[in-house]
Protein backbone atom coordinates (compact mmCIF):
# COMPACT_ATOMS: atom_id res chain seq x y z
CA UNK A 1 0.00 0.00 0.00
CA UNK A 2 3.01 2.41 0.41
CA UNK A 3 4.07 2.03 -3.20
CA UNK A 4 3.94 4.50 -5.80
CA UNK A 5 5.11 5.88 -8.90
CA UNK A 6 5.72 9.68 -7.68
CA UNK A 7 5.71 11.12 -4.09
CA UNK A 8 5.06 14.54 -3.67
CA UNK A 9 6.09 16.35 -0.45
CA UNK A 10 4.22 19.39 0.44
CA UNK A 11 0.67 20.07 -0.73
CA UNK A 12 0.85 23.47 -1.08
CA UNK A 13 1.11 25.84 -4.15
CA UNK A 14 3.43 23.60 -6.14
CA UNK A 15 2.40 20.19 -5.06
CA UNK A 16 -1.64 20.51 -5.82
CA UNK A 17 -0.64 21.61 -9.36
CA UNK A 18 1.78 18.33 -9.47
CA UNK A 19 -0.84 16.21 -8.02
CA UNK A 20 -3.21 17.23 -10.66
CA UNK A 21 -1.03 16.95 -13.52
CA UNK A 22 1.04 13.59 -12.57
CA UNK A 23 -2.09 12.14 -12.05
CA UNK A 24 -3.37 13.27 -15.65
CA UNK A 25 -2.09 9.61 -16.44
CA UNK A 26 -4.26 6.64 -14.71
CA UNK A 27 -0.80 4.25 -15.51
CA UNK A 28 1.02 6.47 -12.42
CA UNK A 29 0.47 6.43 -9.00
CA UNK A 30 0.68 9.20 -7.48
CA UNK A 31 1.30 10.22 -3.27
CA UNK A 32 0.84 13.58 -2.54
CA UNK A 33 1.80 13.77 1.31
CA UNK A 34 0.30 17.36 3.30
CA UNK A 35 1.72 17.92 7.23
CA UNK A 36 -1.08 20.57 7.33
CA UNK A 37 -5.13 19.66 7.74
CA UNK A 38 -7.66 19.87 4.64
CA UNK A 39 -8.72 23.24 3.61
CA UNK A 40 -11.98 23.16 5.30
CA UNK A 41 -11.45 26.50 7.25
CA UNK A 42 -14.21 29.05 5.78
CA UNK A 43 -11.87 32.02 6.13
CA UNK A 44 -9.42 30.52 3.95
CA UNK A 45 -11.87 30.79 1.08
CA UNK A 46 -13.07 34.00 1.43
CA UNK A 47 -10.75 36.42 0.06
CA UNK A 48 -10.23 39.33 3.11
CA UNK A 49 -10.13 35.70 5.42
CA UNK A 50 -6.21 36.45 5.06
CA UNK A 51 -6.41 38.56 8.82
CA UNK A 52 -7.96 35.52 10.24
CA UNK A 53 -5.58 33.16 9.07
CA UNK A 54 -2.64 35.53 9.38
CA UNK A 55 -1.66 33.49 12.65
CA UNK A 56 -3.96 30.56 12.94
CA UNK A 57 -2.13 27.95 14.87
CA UNK A 58 -3.43 25.21 12.30
CA UNK A 59 -3.16 26.38 9.17
CA UNK A 60 -0.11 28.52 9.55
CA UNK A 61 3.59 27.27 10.38
CA UNK A 62 4.00 31.05 12.50
CA UNK A 63 7.62 31.20 11.40
CA UNK A 64 9.62 33.66 13.00
CA UNK A 65 13.35 34.53 11.59
CA UNK A 66 16.61 34.67 14.08
CA UNK A 67 17.20 38.02 15.37
CA UNK A 68 18.50 39.86 11.78
CA UNK A 69 21.73 42.31 12.35
CA UNK A 70 20.03 44.37 9.45
CA UNK A 71 16.97 45.00 11.44
CA UNK A 72 18.00 46.42 14.48
CA UNK A 73 18.43 42.41 15.91
CA UNK A 74 14.63 41.99 15.63
CA UNK A 75 12.81 38.79 14.67
CA UNK A 76 10.61 38.87 11.99
CA UNK A 77 7.66 37.05 11.83
CA UNK A 78 7.00 34.65 8.44
CA UNK A 79 3.66 33.32 8.04
CA UNK A 80 3.64 30.17 5.68
CA UNK A 81 0.50 28.29 4.49
CA UNK A 82 -0.16 25.11 6.31
CA UNK A 83 -2.60 22.57 4.50
CA UNK A 84 -3.72 21.64 1.08
CA UNK A 85 -3.08 24.62 -0.61
CA UNK A 86 -0.17 26.17 1.58
CA UNK A 87 0.15 29.50 1.24
CA UNK A 88 -1.84 30.01 -1.52
CA UNK A 89 -4.72 29.11 0.87
CA UNK A 90 -3.73 32.45 3.01
CA UNK A 91 -1.70 34.96 0.50
CA UNK A 92 -3.09 38.09 -0.59
CA UNK A 93 -4.44 36.48 -3.67
CA UNK A 94 -2.41 39.22 -6.11
CA UNK A 95 -1.62 37.68 -9.55
CA UNK A 96 1.95 38.72 -10.81
CA UNK A 97 4.09 37.00 -13.26
CA UNK A 98 7.42 39.26 -12.64
CA UNK A 99 9.28 41.06 -15.72
CA UNK A 100 10.33 39.35 -18.87
CA UNK A 101 14.05 40.15 -17.78
CA UNK A 102 13.90 37.97 -14.39
CA UNK A 103 13.30 34.80 -16.46
CA UNK A 104 15.64 35.41 -19.19
CA UNK A 105 18.49 35.94 -16.92
CA UNK A 106 17.77 33.27 -15.38
CA UNK A 107 17.97 31.19 -18.53
CA UNK A 108 21.63 33.44 -18.97
CA UNK A 109 23.11 31.93 -16.25
CA UNK A 110 22.43 28.76 -17.95
CA UNK A 111 19.14 27.63 -16.79
CA UNK A 112 18.40 26.79 -20.33
CA UNK A 113 14.71 27.04 -21.01
CA UNK A 114 13.44 29.28 -18.71
CA UNK A 115 13.70 32.33 -20.52
CA UNK A 116 10.67 34.64 -20.42
CA UNK A 117 9.38 32.91 -24.01
CA UNK A 118 9.93 29.51 -22.59
CA UNK A 119 7.70 29.98 -19.42
CA UNK A 120 4.90 32.01 -20.67
CA UNK A 121 2.95 28.79 -22.46
CA UNK A 122 3.19 27.70 -18.68
CA UNK A 123 1.37 30.90 -17.64
CA UNK A 124 -1.00 30.97 -19.66
CA UNK A 125 -1.70 26.87 -19.30
CA UNK A 126 -2.41 27.76 -15.59
CA UNK A 127 -5.14 30.46 -15.90
CA UNK A 128 -8.31 31.25 -16.61
CA UNK A 129 -8.59 34.64 -17.25
CA UNK A 130 -11.48 37.44 -16.75
CA UNK A 131 -11.17 39.35 -19.58
CA UNK A 132 -10.73 35.92 -21.82
CA UNK A 133 -7.72 34.74 -24.11
CA UNK A 134 -4.99 36.60 -25.49
CA UNK A 135 -1.62 36.03 -26.50
CA UNK A 136 -0.41 36.82 -23.46
CA UNK A 137 -3.55 34.99 -21.71
CA UNK A 138 -5.17 31.58 -20.60
CA UNK A 139 -8.84 31.58 -20.62
CA UNK A 140 -9.61 27.68 -19.85
CA UNK A 141 -7.04 26.95 -17.21
CA UNK A 142 -7.23 25.31 -13.78
CA UNK A 143 -6.79 28.96 -11.90
CA UNK A 144 -9.04 31.63 -11.81
CA UNK A 145 -7.16 35.21 -12.59
CA UNK A 146 -10.25 37.82 -12.11
CA UNK A 147 -10.15 41.87 -12.61
CA UNK A 148 -11.58 44.01 -9.44
CA UNK A 149 -14.93 45.21 -10.99
CA UNK A 150 -15.80 47.72 -8.37
CA UNK A 151 -13.63 51.20 -8.44
CA UNK A 152 -12.77 52.45 -5.61
CA UNK A 153 -12.19 56.39 -5.04
CA UNK A 154 -8.96 56.04 -3.12
CA UNK A 155 -7.25 54.05 -5.71
CA UNK A 156 -8.90 56.20 -8.63
CA UNK A 157 -7.20 58.74 -6.99
CA UNK A 158 -3.36 56.91 -6.63
CA UNK A 159 -3.93 56.39 -10.23
CA UNK A 160 -4.30 59.80 -11.21
CA UNK A 161 -1.36 60.57 -8.75
CA UNK A 162 0.84 58.25 -10.52
CA UNK A 163 -0.05 59.25 -14.06
CA UNK A 164 1.01 63.08 -13.00
CA UNK A 165 4.31 62.05 -11.66
CA UNK A 166 4.61 59.87 -15.08
CA UNK A 167 3.65 56.36 -14.30
CA UNK A 168 1.24 54.97 -17.19
CA UNK A 169 -2.27 53.56 -16.25
CA UNK A 170 -2.15 49.64 -16.92
CA UNK A 171 -5.07 47.08 -17.00
CA UNK A 172 -2.62 44.48 -17.15
CA UNK A 173 0.90 43.90 -15.17
CA UNK A 174 1.18 40.65 -16.39
CA UNK A 175 1.11 41.56 -20.47
CA UNK A 176 4.92 42.13 -20.89
CA UNK A 177 5.58 45.58 -19.55
CA UNK A 178 5.12 45.79 -15.81
CA UNK A 179 5.86 49.20 -15.48
CA UNK A 180 2.32 51.04 -14.67
CA UNK A 181 -0.09 51.90 -11.79
CA UNK A 182 -3.73 50.08 -11.61
CA UNK A 183 -5.65 47.19 -10.30
CA UNK A 184 -4.43 43.97 -9.29
CA UNK A 185 -6.04 41.22 -10.33
CA UNK A 186 -6.60 38.45 -8.26
CA UNK A 187 -6.92 34.63 -7.35
CA UNK A 188 -10.49 34.57 -7.07
CA UNK A 189 -13.68 33.17 -8.83
CA UNK A 190 -17.30 33.99 -7.63
CA UNK A 191 -16.14 35.99 -4.81
CA UNK A 192 -14.12 33.76 -3.55
CA UNK A 193 -10.15 32.72 -2.97
CA UNK A 194 -9.25 30.19 -5.85
CA UNK A 195 -5.99 28.49 -4.19
CA UNK A 196 -4.02 25.67 -5.95
CA UNK A 197 -5.62 23.13 -3.59
CA UNK A 198 -9.12 24.89 -4.98
CA UNK A 199 -8.25 25.17 -8.78
CA UNK A 200 -5.60 22.28 -9.55
CA UNK A 201 -6.02 19.43 -6.67
CA UNK A 202 -10.33 19.57 -6.09
CA UNK A 203 -10.92 18.24 -9.98
CA UNK A 204 -8.12 15.38 -9.01
CA UNK A 205 -9.39 14.39 -5.61
CA UNK A 206 -11.85 11.35 -6.75
CA UNK A 207 -9.20 9.92 -9.46
CA UNK A 208 -8.18 6.45 -8.40
CA UNK A 209 -4.72 6.76 -9.00
CA UNK A 210 -4.75 9.73 -6.33
CA UNK A 211 -3.94 9.03 -2.96
CA UNK A 212 -4.00 12.45 -0.58
CA UNK A 213 -2.63 12.33 2.88
CA UNK A 214 -2.74 15.09 5.48
CA UNK A 215 -1.44 15.47 9.00
CA UNK A 216 1.92 13.49 7.74
CA UNK A 217 4.81 15.41 8.09
CA UNK A 218 7.96 14.56 6.49
CA UNK A 219 11.06 13.72 8.78
CA UNK A 220 13.74 11.99 5.93
CA UNK A 221 14.91 11.04 2.41
CA UNK A 222 14.92 7.23 2.36
CA UNK A 223 17.91 6.42 0.17
CA UNK A 224 18.48 3.23 -2.22
CA UNK A 225 21.31 1.15 -0.55
CA UNK A 226 24.87 2.03 -1.52
CA UNK A 227 23.61 4.76 -4.16
CA UNK A 228 22.80 8.56 -4.31
CA UNK A 229 19.35 7.60 -5.13
CA UNK A 230 16.43 8.45 -3.45
CA UNK A 231 14.04 5.86 -2.64
CA UNK A 232 11.18 7.36 -0.80
CA UNK A 233 9.98 9.15 2.23
CA UNK A 234 9.51 8.53 5.54
CA UNK A 235 6.83 10.55 7.32
CA UNK A 236 5.41 11.03 11.07
CA UNK A 237 1.13 10.79 10.92
CA UNK A 238 -0.84 10.58 13.83
CA UNK A 239 2.25 9.75 16.28
CA UNK A 240 3.25 6.92 14.15
CA UNK A 241 6.38 6.58 12.00
CA UNK A 242 5.40 5.56 8.41
CA UNK A 243 7.18 5.57 4.88
CA UNK A 244 6.28 5.74 1.07
CA UNK A 245 8.11 4.35 -1.56
CA UNK A 246 8.90 5.83 -4.85
CA UNK A 247 9.34 3.84 -7.70
CA UNK A 248 10.09 6.98 -10.11
CA UNK A 249 10.88 9.90 -8.41
CA UNK A 250 10.54 11.94 -4.76
CA UNK A 251 9.62 15.96 -5.35
CA UNK A 252 10.20 18.31 -2.77
CA UNK A 253 7.37 21.27 -2.87
CA UNK A 254 8.12 22.02 0.67
CA UNK A 255 8.82 25.65 0.03
CA UNK A 256 11.73 27.85 0.70
CA UNK A 257 12.50 26.80 3.83
CA UNK A 258 11.22 23.73 4.26
CA UNK A 259 12.51 21.68 1.40
CA UNK A 260 16.58 22.69 2.37
CA UNK A 261 15.25 21.60 5.99
CA UNK A 262 14.18 17.87 4.59
CA UNK A 263 17.12 17.69 2.23
CA UNK A 264 19.89 18.43 5.35
CA UNK A 265 18.15 16.45 7.54
CA UNK A 266 18.46 13.64 5.26
CA UNK A 267 22.64 14.41 4.61
CA UNK A 268 22.12 17.00 1.77
CA UNK A 269 24.30 19.90 2.26
CA UNK A 270 27.43 21.62 3.32
CA UNK A 271 29.07 18.54 4.63
CA UNK A 272 31.10 20.78 7.28
CA UNK A 273 27.38 22.00 9.06
CA UNK A 274 25.84 18.56 8.84
CA UNK A 275 28.72 17.02 10.56
CA UNK A 276 28.60 19.76 13.30
CA UNK A 277 24.61 18.91 13.56
CA UNK A 278 25.23 14.90 13.71
CA UNK A 279 23.55 14.36 10.78
CA UNK A 280 25.23 11.54 8.11
CA UNK A 281 26.67 13.60 5.06
CA UNK A 282 24.69 11.71 2.40
CA UNK A 283 26.11 14.36 -0.25
CA UNK A 284 28.14 17.31 -0.60
CA UNK A 285 25.99 19.96 -1.90
CA UNK A 286 27.01 23.62 0.13
CA UNK A 287 23.93 25.71 -1.82
CA UNK A 288 21.06 23.70 -0.07
CA UNK A 289 20.08 26.24 2.44
CA UNK A 290 22.19 29.15 0.96
CA UNK A 291 21.41 32.13 -1.33
CA UNK A 292 17.77 32.96 1.06
CA UNK A 293 16.10 36.06 -0.88
CA UNK A 294 13.14 38.19 0.62
CA UNK A 295 11.00 41.13 -0.83
CA UNK A 296 10.93 43.72 2.32
CA UNK A 297 8.06 45.40 2.77
CA UNK A 298 8.05 49.14 4.34
CA UNK A 299 4.19 50.02 5.25
CA UNK A 300 3.78 53.64 4.79
CA UNK A 301 0.35 54.86 6.84
CA UNK A 302 -1.77 57.52 6.25
CA UNK A 303 -5.10 59.24 7.69
CA UNK A 304 -7.67 59.43 4.94
CA UNK A 305 -9.59 62.99 5.03
CA UNK A 306 -12.99 61.23 4.38
CA UNK A 307 -14.87 58.00 5.71
CA UNK A 308 -13.88 56.12 2.57
CA UNK A 309 -11.71 53.12 4.33
CA UNK A 310 -12.10 50.12 4.66
CA UNK A 311 -11.51 50.77 8.62
CA UNK A 312 -14.24 52.54 8.45
CA UNK A 313 -16.39 49.80 7.14
CA UNK A 314 -14.90 47.44 9.82
CA UNK A 315 -15.38 49.82 12.75
CA UNK A 316 -19.31 50.07 11.81
CA UNK A 317 -21.77 46.98 12.90
CA UNK A 318 -23.68 48.93 10.13
CA UNK A 319 -20.49 48.27 8.04
CA UNK A 320 -19.94 45.25 8.74
CA UNK A 321 -23.59 44.06 7.80
CA UNK A 322 -23.41 45.87 4.76
CA UNK A 323 -19.82 44.28 4.02
CA UNK A 324 -21.04 40.75 4.40
CA UNK A 325 -24.69 41.56 3.26
CA UNK A 326 -22.67 42.63 -0.15
CA UNK A 327 -20.84 39.36 -0.36
CA UNK A 328 -23.25 36.90 0.66
CA UNK A 329 -26.17 38.08 -2.14
CA UNK A 330 -23.28 39.63 -4.45
CA UNK A 331 -20.19 38.29 -4.08
CA UNK A 332 -19.29 41.46 -4.36
CA UNK A 333 -17.37 44.48 -2.21
CA UNK A 334 -14.47 43.91 0.73
CA UNK A 335 -14.81 40.70 1.58
CA UNK A 336 -14.69 39.46 -2.08
CA UNK A 337 -11.62 41.48 -2.52
CA UNK A 338 -8.92 41.20 0.30
CA UNK A 339 -6.72 43.92 1.66
CA UNK A 340 -4.65 44.97 -1.60
CA UNK A 341 -6.88 46.30 -4.74
CA UNK A 342 -4.42 48.72 -6.07
CA UNK A 343 -0.91 48.28 -7.08
CA UNK A 344 2.43 49.65 -8.94
CA UNK A 345 5.44 49.73 -10.48
CA UNK A 346 8.08 52.19 -11.01
CA UNK A 347 11.34 53.31 -10.75
CA UNK A 348 13.26 54.61 -7.98
CA UNK A 349 16.94 54.37 -8.80
CA UNK A 350 18.59 56.40 -11.34
CA UNK A 351 20.31 52.99 -12.89
CA UNK A 352 17.43 51.34 -13.09
CA UNK A 353 16.16 50.03 -16.42
CA UNK A 354 12.86 48.43 -15.14
CA UNK A 355 10.88 48.54 -12.63
CA UNK A 356 12.34 48.45 -9.05
CA UNK A 357 9.92 48.45 -7.04
CA UNK A 358 6.23 47.47 -6.57
CA UNK A 359 3.67 48.58 -4.27
CA UNK A 360 0.07 47.27 -2.63
CA UNK A 361 -2.57 49.86 -1.99
CA UNK A 362 -4.41 49.04 0.71
CA UNK A 363 -7.81 50.45 1.94
CA UNK A 364 -7.35 49.95 5.64
CA UNK A 365 -4.46 50.46 8.25
CA UNK A 366 -3.28 47.88 11.04
CA UNK A 367 -0.07 48.26 13.01
CA UNK A 368 0.98 44.89 11.10
CA UNK A 369 -0.51 43.25 7.97
CA UNK A 370 -3.54 40.92 10.21
CA UNK A 371 -4.19 43.00 13.01
CA UNK A 372 -7.28 44.73 13.78
CA UNK A 373 -7.46 48.15 12.25
CA UNK A 374 -6.78 51.35 13.25
CA UNK A 375 -9.99 54.17 14.87
CA UNK A 376 -9.46 56.28 12.27
CA UNK A 377 -10.30 56.35 8.49
CA UNK A 378 -6.72 54.97 7.50
CA UNK A 379 -4.87 53.54 4.16
CA UNK A 380 -1.40 51.70 3.71
CA UNK A 381 1.34 52.39 0.93
CA UNK A 382 3.24 49.19 1.15
CA UNK A 383 6.37 49.47 -0.76
CA UNK A 384 9.32 46.81 -1.87
CA UNK A 385 12.23 46.90 -3.91
CA UNK A 386 11.59 43.93 -5.96
CA UNK A 387 15.21 42.45 -6.64
CA UNK A 388 17.15 42.49 -3.60
CA UNK A 389 20.76 41.97 -3.26
CA UNK A 390 21.27 40.89 0.51
CA UNK A 391 21.17 36.95 0.89
CA UNK A 392 20.16 34.85 3.78
CA UNK A 393 20.24 31.46 4.68
CA UNK A 394 18.51 28.74 6.12
CA UNK A 395 19.70 25.57 8.40
CA UNK A 396 18.62 22.80 10.62
CA UNK A 397 18.74 23.78 14.00
CA UNK A 398 19.12 19.54 15.04
CA UNK A 399 18.16 16.51 13.62
CA UNK A 400 14.26 16.87 14.72
CA UNK A 401 12.07 17.40 12.08
CA UNK A 402 9.57 18.69 13.64
CA UNK A 403 11.66 21.64 14.57
CA UNK A 404 11.46 24.38 12.57
CA UNK A 405 14.84 25.49 11.05
CA UNK A 406 16.88 28.75 11.56
CA UNK A 407 15.54 31.59 9.09
CA UNK A 408 18.13 34.61 9.20
CA UNK A 409 17.13 36.89 5.90
CA UNK A 410 20.08 39.44 6.14
CA UNK A 411 17.88 42.52 5.16
CA UNK A 412 19.70 45.65 4.22
CA UNK A 413 22.59 44.02 4.19
CA UNK A 414 24.21 45.91 1.02
CA UNK A 415 24.42 49.60 0.39
CA UNK A 416 21.74 49.03 -2.76
CA UNK A 417 19.25 47.59 -1.11
CA UNK A 418 19.45 50.27 1.95
CA UNK A 419 19.58 53.16 -1.16
CA UNK A 420 16.39 51.80 -2.46
CA UNK A 421 14.54 51.38 0.87
CA UNK A 422 15.26 55.36 1.23
CA UNK A 423 14.53 56.09 -2.39
CA UNK A 424 11.35 54.24 -2.37
CA UNK A 425 10.24 55.74 0.80
CA UNK A 426 11.10 59.80 -0.79
CA UNK A 427 8.44 58.42 -3.33
CA UNK A 428 5.59 57.35 -1.55
CA UNK A 429 5.59 60.81 0.04
CA UNK A 430 5.70 62.26 -3.08
CA UNK A 431 3.07 60.32 -4.26
CA UNK A 432 0.84 61.44 -1.18
CA UNK A 433 1.43 64.71 -1.84
CA UNK A 434 0.66 64.98 -5.22
CA UNK A 435 -3.32 66.00 -6.68
CA UNK A 436 -5.41 64.90 -6.79
CA UNK A 437 -4.37 62.15 -4.13
CA UNK A 438 -3.16 64.99 -1.96
CA UNK A 439 -6.60 65.99 -1.00
CA UNK A 440 -7.22 62.95 0.25
CA UNK A 441 -4.63 62.07 2.71
CA UNK A 442 -4.68 63.51 5.87
CA UNK A 443 -1.49 63.37 8.35
CA UNK A 444 1.42 61.06 8.02
CA UNK A 445 0.85 58.28 10.84
CA UNK A 446 4.32 56.08 10.40
CA UNK A 447 6.95 57.06 9.78
CA UNK A 448 5.53 60.14 10.25
CA UNK A 449 7.00 63.68 10.17
CA UNK A 450 9.92 63.36 12.39
CA UNK A 451 11.92 61.07 10.24
CA UNK A 452 13.45 63.34 7.40
CA UNK A 453 17.06 62.37 6.57
CA UNK A 454 18.33 59.99 4.97
CA UNK A 455 19.34 58.05 8.06
CA UNK A 456 15.89 58.28 10.14
CA UNK A 457 14.39 56.64 6.73
CA UNK A 458 16.53 53.72 6.53
CA UNK A 459 16.04 53.58 11.03
CA UNK A 460 12.21 53.36 10.15
CA UNK A 461 13.23 50.08 7.14
CA UNK A 462 15.00 48.72 9.73
CA UNK A 463 12.58 49.35 12.75
CA UNK A 464 9.22 48.53 11.16
CA UNK A 465 10.08 46.43 8.01
CA UNK A 466 8.61 43.06 7.51
CA UNK A 467 8.53 40.13 5.01
CA UNK A 468 5.88 40.38 2.21
CA UNK A 469 6.00 37.05 2.17
CA UNK A 470 8.23 36.00 -0.80
CA UNK A 471 11.24 33.87 0.51
CA UNK A 472 12.91 32.21 -2.03
CA UNK A 473 15.86 30.87 -3.64
CA UNK A 474 17.16 28.06 -0.92
CA UNK A 475 17.85 25.24 -3.54
CA UNK A 476 18.88 27.59 -6.47
CA UNK A 477 18.55 26.32 -9.89
CA UNK A 478 21.92 26.18 -11.92
CA UNK A 479 25.09 24.78 -13.47
CA UNK A 480 26.73 22.23 -11.95
CA UNK A 481 29.83 23.87 -11.90
CA UNK A 482 27.96 26.53 -9.55
CA UNK A 483 29.04 26.00 -5.93
CA UNK A 484 25.36 27.57 -4.65
CA UNK A 485 23.41 25.42 -7.40
CA UNK A 486 21.58 22.79 -5.86
CA UNK A 487 19.37 21.52 -8.85
CA UNK A 488 19.94 21.63 -12.51
CA UNK A 489 17.29 23.39 -15.31
CA UNK A 490 15.34 20.35 -15.12
CA UNK A 491 14.50 20.38 -11.11
CA UNK A 492 16.81 17.82 -10.65
CA UNK A 493 19.13 17.84 -7.36
CA UNK A 494 22.63 17.40 -8.26
CA UNK A 495 24.37 14.59 -7.73
CA UNK A 496 21.33 12.31 -6.56
CA UNK A 497 18.88 10.25 -8.54
CA UNK A 498 15.29 10.08 -8.66
CA UNK A 499 15.02 13.24 -6.09
CA UNK A 500 13.47 16.69 -7.41
CA UNK A 501 12.76 20.36 -5.94
CA UNK A 502 9.49 22.28 -7.28
CA UNK A 503 9.43 25.26 -5.74
CA UNK A 504 10.14 29.00 -4.94
CA UNK A 505 12.79 27.54 -3.37
CA UNK A 506 14.25 26.96 -6.83
CA UNK A 507 14.71 30.50 -8.15
CA UNK A 508 18.17 31.69 -8.44
CA UNK A 509 16.94 34.84 -8.27
CA UNK A 510 13.85 36.79 -6.99
CA UNK A 511 11.19 37.32 -9.40
CA UNK A 512 9.67 41.22 -9.96
CA UNK A 513 6.53 40.74 -7.94
CA UNK A 514 4.21 38.49 -6.10
CA UNK A 515 5.64 34.76 -6.16
CA UNK A 516 2.01 32.90 -6.10
CA UNK A 517 2.06 32.64 -9.84
CA UNK A 518 5.46 31.67 -10.54
CA UNK A 519 5.64 28.84 -8.43
CA UNK A 520 2.26 27.34 -10.21
CA UNK A 521 4.13 28.32 -13.44
CA UNK A 522 7.29 26.48 -12.20
CA UNK A 523 5.35 23.50 -10.96
CA UNK A 524 3.50 23.20 -14.60
CA UNK A 525 6.81 23.18 -16.44
CA UNK A 526 8.35 21.02 -13.99
CA UNK A 527 5.16 18.03 -14.72
CA UNK A 528 5.82 18.54 -18.24
CA UNK A 529 9.50 17.61 -17.81
CA UNK A 530 8.42 14.80 -15.44
CA UNK A 531 6.33 13.31 -17.70
CA UNK A 532 8.33 13.62 -20.87
CA UNK A 533 10.94 11.56 -19.15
Amino acid sequence: MNQFDFVIVGGGTAGCVLANRLSENPAHKVLLLEAGPPDRYIWIHIPIGYAKTMFHPVYNWRYETEPDPGMLNRKIYWPRGRGLGGSSSINGLIYVRGQREDYDAWAEQGNTGWGWNDVLPYFIKSESNSEGASAAHGADGPLACTSIGAKHPLIESIIAAGNALGVPTTSDFNGGDQEGVGYYQLFTKNGLRCSTAVGYLNPARNRKNLTITTGAQATEIIWKKGENCAAGIAYMQGGESKTAIAAKEVILCAGALQSPQLLQLSGVGDAAFLQSMGVPVQHHLPGVGANLQDHLQLRVMYKVTQPITTNDLLRSPIGKLKMGLEWIFKRTGPLAVGINQGGMFTRVLAESKSPDVQFHFASLSAEMAGAAVHPWSGCTFSVCQLRPTSRGRVRIQSRDAMQAPAMQPYYLSTALDQRAAIASLRFTRKLARTPPLAQLIGEEYRPGDAAQTDDELLHFARQYGATIFHPSGTCKMGLASDQNAVVDAQLRVHGIGNLRVVDCSIMPTLISGNTNAPVVMIAEKAAAMILAG
